[in-house]
């Protein structure tokens, strides 16, 4: 299985479904840095002073909210670290709707999640579940401090996270200000089946092996030729390291007829289970591949 990048379980009701978290999407593209041309050193980015055009120290920086034009309001890292979202290491699934009421434009990135600790009863449970009843489900989670709206889904054997926009970030149609000859148009006959025509002529099946980006094909293309006549320059770059965390959860089917009972709540008498556990873990960043870059 591929590096898990969260660690934690889905909760609803009284049941924890141990899961790791697997990204489902992997950037692509060229990525281009910038080279000091006399010398091929890495060139970063400075912290300018916007007025004077002079650098500014890491020190004598610190973070506004504008709240007015040309007005801000600071706030010190103290204050940011208070408002952020305390991580509980769980998915806290909140609410279950029909799959096709979340809005595509709502829809943001999505991630695998894989049964951990023996929790793949469980997990399976909850995936049929969810298909049976047409259902997703949705649950704010804490990924890296920032508290996320989601929607657990079934795909094939498997479970998915799609993280969505808050709806607060989502435009309404609106904006768009469509008028009548959209919203109402009138189309002849003829034109609806040339259309459609057109469609099943162009029909195919999903074939994602054959959906290629040229621009980073051409690029590469290039990148090897220069390679092979030896117009190379190496530059090194440190490794980084991201923090990841670890949860040790149980996984209880009789659970669900309590959390059924009682509506959510905890029994009078609680299950005897093992103290939840919090470690940490580091995950070393992998190391950033040399860079290459011709000279002229």
């Amino acid at each position: 299985m591929a590096r898990a990048i969260w660690k934690g379980a889905i909760s609803f009701g009284l049941v924890h479904i141990p899961v790791a978290l697997v990204s489902a999407t992997a950037s692509q593209g060229v990525d281009f840095d910038w080279l000091d041309k006399r010398s091929m050193d890495p060139v970063g980015y400075k912290r300018v002073n916007k007025v004077t055009g002079k650098e500014v120290t890491k020190d004598d920086i610190v973070k506004g909210v504008q709240y007015q034009k040309g007005q801000y309001v600071l706030i010190s890292e103290d204050e940011i670290r208070a408002a952020h979202p305390k991580s509980t290491q769980t998915i806290d699934i909140f609410s279950f709707v029909d799959s096709e009421k979340i809005p595509l434009q709502n829809i943001d990135k999505p991630y695998f999640l894989a049964p951990d600790k023996r929790g793949g009863k469980v997990y399976a449970l909850l995936r049929e579940t969810l298909i049976k009843t047409n259902k997703v489900a949705l649950a704010h989670v804490v990924l890296h401090t920032r508290q996320h709206l989601a929607a657990l889904m079934p795909l094939e054997s498997a479970l998915v996270l799609v993280m969505l926009r808050w709806p607060a970030e989502v435009r309404e149609l609106d904006v768009l200000e469509l008028g009548d000859e959209v919203t109402s148009p009138t189309l002849a006959k003829g034109e609806l089946e040339m259309a459609k025509r057109l469609v099943e002529d162009m029909s195919g099946d999903w074939e994602p092996q054959e959906y290629r980006d040229s621009f980073e094909d051409k690029i590469m293309e290039l990148v090897e030729k220069k390679a092979n006549e030896g117009r190379l320059e190496a530059v090194e770059t440190d490794p980084g390291e991201e923090q990841r965390k670890t949860a040790d959860v149980i996984d209880l089917t009789e659970l669900l007829k309590r959390s059924l009972g009682g509506k959510g709540k905890a029994p009078d008498k609680p299950a005897e289970k093992p103290a939840a556990k919090s470690t940490k873990t580091r995950k070393p960043a992998p190391a950033k591949k040399a860079t290459k870059a011709s000279r002229g």
